[in-house]
């Protein structure tokens, strides 16, 4: 397997490689493996064979650690197909431009490896190795208050575009990046808390994005910027 970052978690040495097909059992062992050992089940949807399959054949990226032999983590970006639900009408893409869009899509960490830091780092790569040829945004969702996914988003510089309910009755937050260039300089700055959904949906109608986020007595806030 070529590897494409190697690395140490704590005393395990790890490598990272681009997985394909033939990895589809591991991938699909460590995703059981993961959501089994979730207390809360559902800020995990869980991705069908089908799914695996479509990315793992070119509609997309995944990259899995090892340790030794053993698929700890993968992390994937998929190209999805594009039906009314696609995020780029929520960015405002233009439609040429849809089959330019990747969705971070799910990322697993095996709960034997967790507290390195290791979703980061596989964000960091996978986003180093997104071929900039043939896509230029990155799109996402997160359910409001998934603490963790919501603070993998901001750290690789995704900005909140919208807050709205997606597959068919869930509220998601919707996270955007250009690949090709830098956020404008952004001079206003409003803080809503991250429950008032109605507040930080007028303030995206007015053009604002949220671009990070802090926990003060125990509530979570959404810095939003213009």
């Amino acid at each position: 397997m070529e590897k494409i970052y190697e690395g140490m978690l704590g005393e395990t040495p790890f490598f990272v490689t681009e997985l394909t097909t033939q990895h589809l059992q591991q991938i699909e062992d460590l995703q059981v493996e993961v959501y089994e050992a979730l207390a809360d089940k559902t800020i995990l949807q869980p991705l069908s064979t089908e799914e695996f399959e479509y990315i793992l054949n070119g509609q997309g990226m995944m990259i899995g650690a090892y340790a030794g032999e053993k698929l700890i983590a993968f992390r994937a970006l998929l190209n999805p197909p594009i039906d009314e639900e696609h995020l780029g009408y929520d960015c405002g893409i233009p439609e040429i431009e849809f089959n330019r869009v990747l969705y971070q899509e799910i990322s697993n960490v095996s709960p034997k490896y967790r507290g390195y830091g290791l979703q980061k780092t596989l964000a960091t790569v996978v986003m180093s190795n997104i071929d900039v040829e043939k896509y230029d945004y990155v799109c996402s969702t997160v359910k409001p208050f998934n603490i963790p996914s919501l603070k993998d988003k901001f750290s690789q510089d995704l900005v909140i575009k919208g807050l709205k309910i997606k597959y068919v009755d869930k509220l998601r937050y919707i996270f955007f990046k250009d690949l090709r260039r830098e956020l404008p300089l952004l001079t206003e700055k409003q803080v809503i808390n991250m429950g008032d959904t109605a507040a930080q949906q007028q303030l995206l109608k007015q053009g604002f994005l949220g671009t990070s986020m802090y926990e003060e007595n125990n509530d979570w806030f959404v810095v939003y910027e213009k």
